[in-house]
């Protein structure tokens, strides 16, 4: 009798310390579910997921817990039947708390056996919402990665062969000027002419676009006042919408200037324009708004301006979204677009110091943002002064014998003395051995020192010389920030004109 008191004691003090053990675990829900899902045990842990004091929960369905999307569904059913015939229910899902509020649940159900009998089931939830959602910010983050490395694979892609492009479009419209001199008493010649200069400006056009979504194109910022700025373009862009679309106007008095390259600030919103008229088949508005934001997000903090180009459209497909960006991607007939235009608005926004976002809702339109950081006070736009022209020696620095060749033939027209030297170090040469009245020099040139850096070594060597900076695009051209001119290829020769006119002498 003495050995099964004992055991019998033995016994009881296992049972209580585990019925111990398992009351006072915390972090999980463990509790006992009769054969029909009945809870017949309860512990701290579920009360503190749950919000049930066991008099509250003991006696009622463990059902109570699920969504009442699940409950419909019977889904409550199906995992004790799945644990009953596989030997154990495991998953993750929504689970609603006494208060109503909901929180992401891992569960496990194990059914329990008395000489092969099913007496009931053991239950473990555990609350994994925290967990949860620092999973889905990795795969957001992991996803805005993918599709930034995806944007700068793209960029090298259209940056390298768009400044090819460039050098030929230089040749072609250079040699066209030369060309429509000799070509001024025959008008069949003239026309052929005519055709080709537009089409090389379009090209021109194109390949601005690309290398703006390259993020390789040169830029000049500058603070603008955008109520100043929309007001000068706004026929333009009216034009762009054409009669079956009105054109309004939300733009808060209070705007701060923005800093910006004009031209690529005017070509982003004609180019939103236009997109969102051809959303608008049927004709509609389209709302451009400017108001100030503060932003403490990563990588944009600071003071900004929102700028929102706003249809009524047709809205864009979610499955579209993620691919308006990409260059050549459109879902126009053929002929009817590049597919460069919203990757000119990608590319403008992100070099600018800012971002782009869109909302979109089918049938109801869609809606771009352009956030740009605020920039000083805007002085008012200088008018461009009639075409220069002048006398002197000037040096070309051009790598490129073509593009030298047309440059040459440009700048002799304009009245000056050229002479040519392919990189850097010949330019230094011939600076210390016979002097030049300015310097006109293209930045991506082979050797140590480019463009960019000659300039800078001018400056300190020779600080009162004239320097002018040329280039399809070029990375380090971004660096300049207004020390130096910069004229973009190609350029024609009142573009030239102009550039030289506005050296300081």
């Amino acid at each position: 009798m003495t050995e099964k008191f004992s055991q019998q004691r033995d016994l009881f003090e296992s049972e209580r310390s585990f019925r111990l053990l398992v009351e006072g675990v915390a972090d999980y829900a463990l509790y006992m579910l009769d054969p029909k899902g009945i809870i017949t045990s309860w512990n701290i842990g579920g009360e503190r997921i749950k919000g049930y004091s066991p008099e509250e929960i003991l006696g009622q369905h463990f059902s109570r817990f699920y969504t009442e999307t699940d409950r419909a569904n019977g889904k409550p059913a199906r995992a004790l039947r799945i644990a009953r015939e596989k030997g154990r229910y495991e998953e993750e899902g929504w689970r609603v708390r006494k208060d109503g509020t909901f929180f992401w649940a891992s569960v496990v159900i194990d059914p329990i056996y008395e000489d092969g009998a099913l007496i009931g089931f053991a239950k473990i939830t555990r609350d994994i919402t925290e967990r949860r959602n620092s999973q889905l910010k990795l795969e957001a983050m992991q996803k805005q990665l993918a599709e930034s490395q995806k944007f700068d694979a793209l960029g090298q892609l259209t940056g390298g062969g768009a400044h090819d492009f460039n050098n030929l479009l230089m040749i072609i419209s250079g040699s066209l000027h030369i060309l429509k001199k000799s070509a001024a008493n025959d008008p069949k010649l003239g026309r052929a002419l005519s055709a080709i200069e537009t089409a090389t400006r379009r090209g021109a056009a194109l390949t601005n676009q690309l290398l703006t979504f390259a993020r390789r194109q040169s830029v000049n910022p500058q603070a603008i006042d955008f109520a100043e700025r929309i007001a000068a373009i706004r026929e333009v862009l009216g034009a762009g919408v054409g009669s079956s679309v009105r054109l309004a106007f939300d733009i808060h008095s209070d705007t701060w200037p923005i800093n910006a390259d004009v031209s690529e600030l005017e070509t982003a919103l004609l180019n939103l324009v236009i997109n969102a008229r051809d959303a608008m088949p049927d004709g509609g508005t389209v709302t451009i708004g400017a108001r100030n934001v503060v932003l403490n997000e990563t990588p944009l903090a600071g003071d900004f301006v929102a700028i929102d180009v706003t249809d009524t459209g047709l809205g864009i497909p979610s499955d579209v979204l993620d691919k308006i960006f990409e260059p050549f991607f459109t879902t126009k007939p053929i002929g009817k677009g590049t597919g460069l235009g919203l990757s000119q608005v990608h590319g403008f926004a992100h070099q600018a110091g800012g971002t782009v976002k869109v909302a979109s809702e089918l049938g109801k339109g869609t809606t771009f943002t352009i956030v740009l950081p605020r920039g000083a006070d805007a002085p008012s736009r200088e008018t461009s002064g009639t075409p220069f022209r002048g006398s002197g020696t000037v040096l070309l620095v051009e790598d490129n014998p073509d593009v030298a060749s047309v440059s040459i033939g440009l700048l002799e027209q304009l009245g000056y003395q050229v002479r040519r030297v392919a990189d850097a170090e010949a330019a230094l040469r011939e600076i210390e051995s016979n002097g030049v009245d300015f310097v006109f020099s293209d930045i991506v040139m082979p050797g140590k020192m480019d463009g960019l850096s000659l300039a800078h070594y001018l400056r300190q060597i020779r600080p009162g010389l004239p320097i002018l900076l040329a280039t399809g695009y070029s990375e380090v051209a971004a660096g300049v920030r207004g020390d130096f001119p910069i004229l973009r290829k190609p350029y024609e020769i009142h573009e030239l004109s102009e550039a030289i006119a506005k050296l300081p002498r």
